[in-house]
């Protein structure tokens, strides 16, 4: 499942920002409900939809690749526009531009609900992306604005932990409404839930700006990063079934590296970047921005197959899918302060090379499944514990890499490019290991179908092998690249 668990830097985008205004204390307990709500809608949505893929797929008459866009349209926005949402709310307003991405994103979630085509649910996902990409910069934003330097721990300790509550119940829930009602019942749950955030909003939570109003929003970059993920995204999901040398998929290609390209150059030469280009030459920055890349990447591609394993080969019930992920969120939940101490010990080094390498260890218990009719506690669940204790170790080592390699003044914009960074890297993956999929579990061209039995099996075991090479790359990225405390100045 893309989204699973913790992003890196999720904590310290709140926790860099100085408050910004004054906020009665009787207020500050509203923020912070109506940024734990509005955030996860989101973190649910993340989540909820792969389980919920099956159902979706039989009552749409979709194929496969079809319901691969029902989830990348969602991450593809929200990964492109994530840091552009941030600088929308510094620079227009914190709780405008929350409050529009709060509507935005139920606006959306309608829209799913009733779609009657497949094409008409991807949109509505797509809409939702963009609600996405302005209401989770902006929930963490209100919280850094509302509470004091002193205040702010305990703020960040309970959004965490109702960020991992979130996650772990939220495919559970979604799961339990498909079997008992519908698929559209998992978007339909969003909206009280963006009702309550927005009387909250309105109510309770004062208006915030960024330091420099003036600065303006980097619209072109917005744009290019946009067009090269989707590009590139469309080329790798039809080419199974329209085939690589197809119009269609050649000019997407074609169009995604150029405007890659293109985003690289308007960054580089941009007054106000959404990505600063100057931070990549900070060799610590880099590697861990490299071992996010891959960590994330076979994260999110990887466990975007299983519901559909666990669906449709093995015979689960939605529910029972959208549980099996329990033991590796739990895990991060329990044993998160204990991986954070870890870098006080031993420093961020070595927890970065063993945490990846014991998440490459549960892909590869993954991969050597038995064929249909395993069983969960034997077949899935030694994998699933081993890779969610991998990823415990790995995410706070990996913050506060991101966080020393620079200045208190560059802190909150790395952060939030290296989030970026774990987002885009699981929205490439899931297309790629689309192909991998289709060239072994057999897509059949004419209709986009794939043998949902021992071919699946051989395509799910190829997947988390790639995962598991993509993990050791990472733990290599850390072990090469990665050095000692390394404070860089405003490039």
């Amino acid at each position: 499942m893309n989204g699973i668990g913790k992003s890196p830097c999720d904590d310290t985008l709140i926790q860099v920002a100085p408050p910004a205004v004054p906020c009665p204390e009787s207020a500050r307990r509203w923020v912070l409900v109506a940024a734990i709500i509005g955030s996860s809608m989101a973190f649910v949505d993340g989540t909820v939809v792969n389980v919920a893929l099956p159902a979706i797929q039989r009552d749409l008459r979709a194929t496969p690749f079809q319901v691969q866009w029902v989830v990348e349209a969602y991450a593809l926005f929200l990964a492109a526009l994530l840091l552009v949402g941030g600088a929308l709310g510094d620079r227009f307003g914190r709780r405008r531009v929350f409050a529009c991405g709060v509507t935005v994103f139920a606006a959306g979630s309608a829209a799913c609900a009733f779609g009657s085509e497949v094409q008409h649910l991807i949109a509505a996902r797509a809409v939702q992306g963009i609600g996405a990409a302005m209401l989770v910069p902006g929930s963490l934003a209100l919280i850094s604005a509302a509470f004091p330097e002193k205040e702010r721990g305990k703020a960040i300790g309970t959004w965490s932990g109702f960020s991992g509550i979130t996650a772990a119940i939220g495919p559970v829930l979604g799961g339990w409404l498909v079997d008992h009602y519908s698929w559209a019942w998992a978007f339909l749950i969003n909206l009280p839930m963006a009702a309550l955030v927005l009387v909250l909003v309105w109510w309770h939570v004062p208006e915030s700006h960024g330091p420099d109003t003036r600065s303006p929003v980097d619209w072109p970059g917005a744009v290019l990063a946009t067009v090269a993920l989707g590009g590139i995204v469309y080329a790798f999901i039809e080419a199974p079934t329209q085939g690589w040398s197809a119009a269609p998929v050649c000019i997407a290609l074609a169009l995604g590296l150029a405007a890659s390209a293109a985003f690289v150059q308007v960054e580089r030469r941009s007054a106000a970047p959404m990505l600063p280009l100057g931070l990549f030459r900070i060799a610590n920055f880099s590697a861990a921005n490299l071992l996010t890349l891959f960590l994330y990447a076979a994260l999110g591609g990887g466990l975007y197959f299983m519901p559909l394993n666990l669906i449709q080969v093995q015979g689960y019930s939605a529910t029972s899918a959208g549980a099996a992920l329990l033991p590796f969120i739990l895990l991060m939940f329990l044993l998160s302060g204990w991986a954070g101490q870890l870098v006080d010990r031993f420093g961020s080094r070595l927890p970065l090379v063993i945490g990846p390498a014991i998440a490459a260890a549960g892909f590869a218990l993954l991969a050597a499944l038995p064929g249909v009719g395993a069983s969960y506690w034997s077949g899935f669940l030694p994998g699933v514990v081993v890779l969610g204790l991998g990823m415990t170790v790995t995410v706070a080592p990996l913050t506060t890499t991101v966080m020393n390699s620079v200045g208190a003044e560059l802190a909150g914009t790395a952060s939030g490019v290296n989030n970026a960074v774990s987002r885009t890297a699981a929205v490439l993956a899931i297309a790629v290991f689309g192909v991998v999929m289709a060239l072994a579990s057999g897509a059949h061209p004419s209709d986009g179908s794939l043998e949902f039995g021992t071919a699946f099996v051989a395509g799910f075991r190829r997947v988390m092998w790639i995962s598991a090479a993509l993990a050791l790359l990472s733990a290599f990225s850390a072990w090469r690249w990665i050095r000692g405390p390394e404070i860089a100045s405003k490039p």
